[in-house]
């Protein structure tokens, strides 16, 4: 799985030289994604153009430039959305809440409505709700929320190998969301709390998730939803 893997680049080293090493391959490695970005023809996709600028928005994070990586992500999401490009966009929050700035929480909210809202890479939606897991608290009801939303949206769009392997996943998130959550261990109390915090009805919990993001965003959303919703597939 390409979202939900951990992190393959150490972001630090007892070998002062393996660091350097390290921090010369990224480098080189941002210059090259830059090169590729300027030799792309006028009339290449946007896609493309955006595909290329995102992949040198993460390497940047991986050399630990967190301003510039910010403002690929901010730049990027406009022109992502603008072009209904929404799998690019939850990209560009992603790479925005990774920066570790003010607003990243809400980078995340955007990404989070985005990657639910439209059938992107169920994947990338389910790391995305991982990300407001981990930010919740231990007994909050969003982070439960957050992953009953990852289970159905497993349900709803992922197929063959995907759909197996991200089944297991949401399941042993929302396992463990339990545990922090109420401390329940076995399947009979796990059924009972589902059912209590109504888990297991999409319209009680996405509506809930939506109350979530609207208080991470303070109500201050960085493009217009009611526009957005127009452009939802049939």
């Amino acid at each position: 799985m390409k979202y939900l893997q951990p992190d393959h680049l150490p972001r630090d080293s007892a070998d002062p030289d393996a660091a350097v090493h390290s921090e010369r391959l990224v480098e080189l490695h941002i210059a090259e994604l830059q090169q590729q970005i300027d030799a792309l023809p006028a009339e290449a996709p946007l896609d493309e153009k955006l595909h290329l600028t995102l992949d040198r928005g993460y390497a940047l994070l991986e050399g630990n430039l967190f301003d510039q990586a910010w403002q690929i992500g901010r730049q990027v999401l406009d022109e992502a959305v603008a072009g209904q490009l929404w799998m690019r966009a939850v990209e560009a929050c992603d790479i925005m809440f990774q920066s570790d700035r003010k607003e990243s929480v809400k980078a995340l909210a955007h990404a989070i409505w985005l990657g639910v809202t439209f059938p992107i890479d169920p994947e990338l939606s389910v790391a995305m709700l991982q990300h407001l897991v981990d930010e919740s608290p231990d007994r909050s009801d969003g982070a439960a929320v957050a992953a009953a939303t990852a289970g159905y949206l497993v349900e709803l769009r992922a197929q063959g190998k995907q759909r197996e392997d991200l089944q297991f996943f949401t399941r042993q998130m929302l396992g463990q969301v339990a545990r922090t959550h109420s401390q329940v261990e076995d399947q009979e109390i796990f059924d009972f709390w589902v059912e209590r915090l109504e888990l297991n009805d999409p319209e009680k919990f996405l509506p809930r998730l939506g109350r979530v993001l609207d208080i991470l965003t303070d109500g201050a959303w960085w493009f217009d939803r009611d526009q957005l919703r127009k452009h939802i597939p049939e």
